[in-house]
């Protein structure tokens, strides 16, 4: 069977990213036999640091970058990084705005966000988004009783990426990476079962995801990280929790980010309705 190409997209924007999402899924449908994989979706970027940070990841990733910042100073800083870097870079804002300009002499305002309404929907949005930054990587697990959703998997299973994509579906989502030598939580126990989300991944594949991971990073391939014995016992520790604390298991394998989240909303939805 004829491997699927896969290209790596940073999106960052200055406010929700919507609109190259938009345009993303616009273009996949044009690609059937190319996985983009968008897992690294970065909003509300207004510092130079975080930017340069990021961009030096996706230079390390040989990602394609799309950018909706509408702050000048950022959008020459990504294009000149780019440039000298040999970075794949695609600015859908200000090419926009030059054109507008050439025209009739006007400048954009520069205010990220202007797009949105501040009703009741995107300040739930703003609010999500917060949540899964402050409870990434099972950093502070009392976050948990007030999720609406908690991630459980083994390193490189999509955590970190789902709870970002569903947190702009406005769920509040915390993740809790499995590894057998570290103690779960007791907080795990007083979290509803079908507010769990198990998440596992072909051992195989994730051994080569987790390879070319450290590859991007300069880092030697040959650890227990990638060991695939040491995966098979991750992933059946992993089972093991799922099936103690009664957890939907979602196998992430051979699925983008937004066929995993549609799983999920689905079984959100089901859960609701039967109770």
């Amino acid at each position: 069977m004829k491997m699927k190409k896969e290209i790596i997209v940073y999106s960052i924007s200055d406010s929700l990213g919507g609109t190259s999402q938009k345009l993303l899924a616009a273009v996949t449908a044009q690609y059937p036999d190319i996985i983009f994989n968008n897992s690294y979706r970065f909003p509300f970027i207004n510092q130079e640091e975080e930017l340069l940070d990021i961009l030096q990841d996706a230079v390390k990733d040989d990602a394609l970058v799309i950018t909706t910042l509408v702050n000048s100073q950022l959008a020459a800083l990504a294009r000149e990084f780019s440039q000298s870097h040999g970075l794949s870079y695609l600015d859908l804002m200000h090419p926009f705005f030059e054109i507008i300009q050439e025209k009739t002499g006007s400048r954009p305002i520069e205010v990220p966000g202007t797009l949105h309404r501040l009703d009741g929907d995107y300040f739930k949005k703003i609010s999500a988004i917060e949540f899964a930054v402050k409870y990434d990587d099972g950093k502070a697990p009392q976050g948990f009783i007030d999720a609406d959703l908690v991630l459980l998997g083994v390193s490189r299973t999509s955590k970190t990426p789902l709870s970002i994509y569903l947190a702009n579906k406005g769920y509040k989502v915390a993740n809790l990476p499995l590894i057998p030598e570290v103690p779960l939580p007791q907080v795990l126990e007083k979290v509803a079962s079908h507010r769990l989300i198990g998440l596992v991944c072909e051992p195989e594949k994730l051994a080569k995801i987790r390879i070319n991971r450290l590859d991007s990073l300069g880092l030697s391939q040959e650890t227990s990280y990638t060991d695939l014995e040491k995966i098979y016992q991750e992933l059946d520790y992993s089972k093991m929790v799922f099936k103690k604390y009664g957890a939907s298991i979602i196998n992430v394998s051979d699925k983008s980010i937004e066929e995993t989240a549609f799983l999920i909303e689905e079984h959100l939805k089901k859960m609701s309705e039967d109770r």
